[in-house]
């Protein structure tokens, strides 16, 4: 179980008990003894509590802490079931790809990673749109970060901001957007893209065979994805093949 998919599950985990009991953040706070803001950053997923803070919020809702262990990644087996059964157009609209790139205007850039593999058919799981930016574009897409008032990453310190958003700069080429989070590879030439159709829209996607060689993290995914289809004798489509 890694950090980030920890957070995501406390956060979520927290503001579903907290809109059940009816409560604000700032009820919630006042009946465990921290701030709004403490619960507003633990709802964001900006940083994962500690036990101590989890368990005061928890019985604060009437529910406390319970600790489960399961074997590395399983959670991946459920999302990948979970995902089958979902459209691609509305993965796209959770991941708000298109409002993402229309703020990215004339910014040449290519789909990456997983998003690049969901459009091709693969059920994976993204939480965030993923490019390919060239280095001798760095200052343009400086200015769309300034005009969508992103956060970048900071590694160090587990949360959003505190730290230059230019890609230039030290740290993850990750930031979290007005539009939603996005991820950037940056790289003296974009990919070779082929063209995606979903919809009334088309879009410039690395192929999958460039992507498994560019992408550890999705090439895992790809490779439990196809390892699941021969399990249960099933054959994956031409565009996730």
């Amino acid at each position: 179980m890694t950090e980030s998919r920890l957070v995501r599950e406390v956060a979520r985990t927290l503001r579903r008990e907290r809109e059940q009991a009816g409560l604000t953040q700032q009820a919630l706070a006042g009946r465990a003894g921290i701030s709004q803001a403490a619960v507003a950053r633990i709802e964001r997923g900006d940083r994962l509590p500690s036990l101590t803070t989890a368990e005061r919020l928890l019985a604060a809702l009437g529910r406390q802490l319970r600790i489960e262990v399961e074997p590395l990644d399983s959670h991946l087996d459920a999302a990948l079931v979970e995902l089958a059964g979902v459209a691609p157009v509305e993965r796209i609209e959770d991941l708000r790809l298109d409002r993402i790139i229309a703020a990215l205007g004339d910014l040449p850039y290519v789909l990456t990673g997983g998003t690049a593999a969901l459009l091709q058919g693969a059920p994976l799981p993204v939480d965030a749109v993923e490019i390919a930016v060239r280095w001798r574009d760095s200052a343009r897409f400086s200015a769309f970060l300034d005009r969508a008032y992103a956060q970048r990453w900071n590694a160090r310190w587990q949360e959003w901001g505190g730290i230059h958003t230019e890609p230039e700069e030290p740290g993850e080429h990750r930031w979290r957007t007005r539009y939603g989070e996005l991820r950037a590879r940056m790289c003296d030439e974009l990919p070779e893209p082929v063209e995606v159709r979903l919809g009334e829209r088309t879009y410039p996607v690395e192929p999958l065979v460039e992507v498994e060689v560019t992408d550890r993290r999705t090439a895992e995914l790809l490779s439990r994805y196809r390892r699941r289809l021969a399990a249960a004798g099933e054959a994956p489509d031409g565009s996730a093949g």
